[in-house]
């Protein structure tokens, strides 16, 4: 069975994620996805986040009508945020690394079952910096949503060095669009073309902050949730 992993902040859900999700499922024929909403991602450290609880709750909400989409708490904080202590200036941060949740949600499945990571062009650009980036890539394949004026060399470039193809292997496809599968040692991508939409956490943080409506922005549920629990007012 074909299972996706799609992690994220979800600061809140958008339509934008759902429609990725959607065409992952019909393009890769997908049979499940799980949505996991980030704990404490390391890619931002610093960046404040609305608390998990409404985040999953919003998620949950989003994917509630779609029997294949399930809304994950793997990287759920295992205390309530008011019993862990603020870390100290020498403490380390407690990161949720998406190769460790890659693996917890795995060890859950079938050895029969192949799980791909769903991502964004824009994340997959960093991919490279990410925690054991190598050793993400033997445990999944990634599903990637391309943009327009990105090539199959863009894609090969943000791999990590030991897995990045020479420089003239790759630089004919410069031109090519960024679209259908690549294959190489140790690395199977797949790439869904036209699949980005105009919309982002940011704007609807924005659009509430601003008094405008959320409606093409976000599922009716998700804005409702918004509306009831003053998300993202201003204080």
């Amino acid at each position: 069975m074909n299972i996706g992993f799609f992690g994220g902040r979800f600061d809140p859900i958008h339509l934008g994620h759902l429609a990725l999700a959607r065409a992952a499922m019909d393009i890769c024929k997908l049979k499940r996805i799980y949505f996991v909403t980030a704990g404490s991602p390391p890619h931002k450290p610093g960046q404040e986040l609305c608390a998990f609880a409404h985040r999953h709750a919003m998620v949950a909400l989003a994917t509630a009508h779609e029997k294949a989409f399930v809304a994950s708490t793997i990287e759920a904080p295992s205390e309530p945020v008011e019993n862990i202590p603020r870390p100290s200036k020498a403490a380390k941060p407690r990161f949720n690394y998406t190769l460790d949740s890659v693996r917890v949600l795995k060890s859950t499945l079938g050895k029969n079952d192949q799980l791909s990571l769903l991502i964004g062009m824009d994340a997959f650009a960093d991919i490279a910096n990410w925690h054991e980036p190598e050793a993400l890539f033997r445990e999944c394949e990634f599903i990637v949503a391309s943009r327009p004026g990105h090539s199959l060399t863009d894609v090969a470039e943000a791999l990590p060095p030991s897995l990045r193809p020479k420089p003239a292997t790759m630089e004919p496809f410069r031109k090519q669009a960024a679209s259908g599968e690549m294959r190489l040692r140790g690395v199977t991508i797949h790439l869904l073309p036209n699949v980005h939409q105009n919309v982002s956490a940011t704007a609807v943080r924005d659009a509430v902050k601003s008094g405008k409506p959320l409606g093409k922005l976000v599922p009716a549920e998700v804005a409702d949730y918004i509306r009831k629990t003053g998300l993202y007012r201003v204080p």
